[in-house]
């Protein structure tokens, strides 16, 4: 489905049916920056729950991924930040959410890591604290580092500025944060953008995702766009 062939471009509803209850699914964005609102609408509007969620945070309870949780649909979060979701934090504190929480470095590599195939990553962040419980801690040349273990996907719903029809993706601004990385962590990969373009009218100097690891393409906030296309 990802090799080099021009990409489906399908509605919000179609892509949100390729994510099921209980899948683990990785969201891209940072707070408002590079969230693929349209997509996670759909999946709110399905009704699909019992999620595993891979997102650098949880925005606020109204906006984007942050309804999902305080929608009671995520059972367990895998984040850096959940500050802004008072609604996660409650959740959390009654036992309603998993949660694990790390620094923002570790989360992106331990992401690149399940998209490589390595076994995971040693970081010294988090040695010596309550983030060390649990964990294997190996020692190198004098100084420890916590082994911490890949994240992988189902479905990865990221948000890019821009397609061409074979799903190059092209970033703005913070969606480079996370989108790219999670590209490669997860078996079905969908893009939303802004548009779709014909194969030759993006560079290859600004293409940051290849085609290769997308599945399908939605139109950010144009369904009937979509299922026509």
């Amino acid at each position: 489905m990802k090799r080099g062939t021009m990409k489906r471009v399908v509605s919000a509803e179609e892509a949100a049916s390729f994510v099921r209850s209980g899948d683990t699914v990785m969201i891209g964005g940072f707070i408002y920056g590079g969230v693929p609102y349209t997509v996670i609408d759909a999946l709110l509007a399905r009704g699909t729950d019992r999620l595993t969620m891979i997102s650098v945070d949880a925005l606020y309870e109204d906006v984007g991924h942050g309804k999902l949780i305080a929608g009671g649909r995520v059972r367990k979060l895998f984040a850096s930040h959940i500050g802004l979701n008072k609604t996660a934090g409650r959740m959390y504190h009654d036992g309603e959410l998993e949660l694990e929480l790390m620094p923002q470095g570790t989360f992106v590599e331990r992401i690149r890591a399940g998209g490589y195939g390595l076994g995971g990553i040693l970081t010294p962040s988090g040695v010596g604290t309550i983030v060390e419980e649990g964990k294997q801690v190996l020692e190198i040349d004098g100084r420890k580092y916590l082994l911490e273990l890949p994240l992988r996907a189902d479905v990865a719903l990221i948000r890019a500025y821009k397609a061409d029809r074979m799903g190059n993706l092209v970033y703005r601004g913070t969606n480079r944060n996370f989108n790219p990385t999670m590209a490669f962590a997860a078996d079905t990969v969908i893009a939303e953008v802004d548009s779709v373009v014909d194969v030759g009218e993006l560079s290859p100097d600004e293409i940051v995702t290849q085609g290769v690891l997308v599945d399908m393409l939605v139109v950010k906030g144009d369904s009937y766009y979509a299922s026509r296309t």
